[in-house]
């Protein structure tokens, strides 16, 4: 499996444990308060990155009026901390290129505790477009298999506009342009199925295979990265063995 689905998918098993410790919620409030200020808008409907950060809040079952809250920080209406969007780029144990997006009101503290991290689990903290160009941004829709069948969603989501529809661990990924990601987001909504996650996201072009204690130590390195306070994203190209996920994560 790729990069993006492996991680991903691990991502998501670990967000209710996340969430019973507020940090998806200080995670997607910040993302909320900048998406209102560099948006030049505090109406999802005029601010697409406003529009996906409070529909990623909601289905998080964040209550209204702490995403209010937030927008109103975000246009200034409210007093709150500043963040910056901060992006690092390094490499992993077995070589896996690693992006970490952050938001940030102090950026020696988070390249700090990224840098410590990096050396931590065996990486190291590079320069900046030293990995970037493996990535492309895409918009991903992940949806469990249970709802519908590969058929009907390629059908549906190409239909939308989408580019692709793959088979996953449990489910499928679909994948469209940046912009037209609300596109297709909305017509799966309209067919009566609930992504999983939705999201635009870093997707690597190719995967490095990692296995053994370069894998082990890798899901540690992201895992620890994605918990760190200012961290909003965590991108990186390994492929891992499903079993070897599994055994790892257990």
């Amino acid at each position: 499996m790729s990069g993006h689905s492996k991680w991903s998918t691990i991502k998501h098993k670990k967000a209710a444990k996340d969430a019973k410790r507020g940090k998806v919620f200080t995670k997607l409030i910040k993302e909320i308060t900048v998406a209102a200020r560099l948006g030049g808008s505090g109406d999802p409907n005029f601010n697409p990155r406003l529009r996906t950060a409070v529909l990623a809040a909601k289905a998080a079952s964040m209550p209204n009026d702490n995403i209010e809250r937030a927008i109103k920080k975000g246009t200034g209406e409210a007093d709150g901390a500043t963040y910056e969007d901060v992006t690092y780029e390094g490499y992993g144990p077995g070589g896996v290129a690693v992006i970490v997006q952050a938001l940030t009101d102090n950026r020696n503290r988070t390249v700090a505790d990224v840098r410590r991290l990096f050396t931590k689990f065996g990486g190291n903290l590079g320069e900046a477009g030293c990995v970037a160009w493996m990535f492309h941004k895409r918009g991903v829709l992940v949806i469990d298999g249970a709802a519908t069948d590969e058929d009907r969603l390629m059908e549906l989501a190409l239909e939308a506009g989408a580019d692709d529809v793959a088979a996953t661990d449990g489910g499928f990924e679909v994948t469209t342009e940046p912009e037209r990601f609300e596109t297709v987001r909305e017509a799966v909504l309209a067919a009566g199925l609930e992504p999983t996650s939705a999201e635009i996201a870093l997707v690597p072009s190719a995967t490095v295979r990692v296995t053994g204690e370069d894998a082990a130590r890798l899901l540690r390195l992201l895992e620890a990265l994605e918990d760190q306070d200012d961290v909003q994203s965590v991108s990186a190209n390994a492929d891992i063995d499903d079993e070897e996920v599994a055994r790892l994560s257990a």
